[in-house]
């Protein structure tokens, strides 16, 4: 078996019977970096141009114009090396039962060959998979849910399917400005250790101002001030909103007392 990095993936839909459905899939799996999606004969033949479907895509338009629909699940099956069945109950004789995390991690540590395609198959909403489509599969993947509901929308079982797969893949990296960012932003110097203290005498200058800080028995508040803005790893830019926020404390406690 290949390493994950070597692996193409396809979703595979068997008789969905709403459209709403394959657009959240669209979205689901857009989300996720895949966008190799077959429908094996779908209720709606149109299903891909129909407004529910492109509304629920919400912009994954490029997943819906990729996708194909197909009249059986030997054509979507076409390339598949790895097959895999989306089932809550195992079946007799059927592939071993595994959870996806297992099963994806056994499949991205084998060794590289290349070439290959990783098919997972979800059945219709209405009737979920027939005995000989998750005969077919090497592994039935099911979801760990409560025991005693355990039953998803097929977006949602795509969604966390997708994730688990790509978290096996290597994941992304979480991106955002608070993700992750050092202590200095770029153009904004991280605060040193003068202005550190300087910012702790103000606060503890307006918290007695305002009653919060009794100086005869100050007891552990500014030393647990000092770990928290240490933790924080204040900016020279913080350290003035800061100062700020001291300084209207001790205006508005001032202004009391007159």
């Amino acid at each position: 078996m290949p390493a994950a990095a070597d692996f193409s993936t396809r979703f595979i839909l068997i008789q969905t019977s709403h459209a709403g459905n394959v657009g959240a899939v669209a979205r689901a799996m857009r989300v996720m970096g895949f966008d190799d999606l077959v429908l094996v004969a779908p209720r709606w033949p149109d299903v891909l141009q129909r407004p529910e479907a492109v509304d629920r895509a919400s912009g994954a338009i490029d997943v819906l114009a990729r996708a194909r629909v197909v009249d059986t699940l030997d054509e979507a099956l076409d390339g598949v090396t790895h097959l895999c069945a989306t089932a809550m109950t195992p079946r007799d004789f059927g592939p071993p039962t595994r959870a996806p995390r297992e099963h994806f991690a056994q499949l991205a540590a084998q060794p590289a060959t290349g070439g290959q395609r990783l098919g997972i198959l979800f059945g219709s909403e209405r009737y979920g998979m027939r005995n000989e489509d998750v005969y077919r599969c090497h592994a039935c993947l099911s979801i760990p849910t409560a025991a005693d509901y355990g039953s998803l929308n097929i977006a949602a079982a795509v969604q966390l399917i997708a994730y688990e797969w790509r978290l096996a893949l290597g994941g992304f990296a979480v991106a955002g400005a608070n993700a992750a960012a050092p202590p200095a932003r770029a153009g904004d110097p991280q605060a040193d250790a003068q202005q550190l203290t300087g910012l702790l005498a103000h606060w503890e200058q307006s918290l007695a101002a305002i009653g919060f800080l009794d100086p005869a028995a100050p007891k552990k508040l500014m030393p647990r001030l000092n770990q928290l803005f240490n933790r924080a790893g204040l900016s020279q830019s913080e350290i003035h909103i800061l100062r700020g926020i001291a300084k209207a404390m001790a205006d508005a406690a001032s202004r009391s007392n007159d």
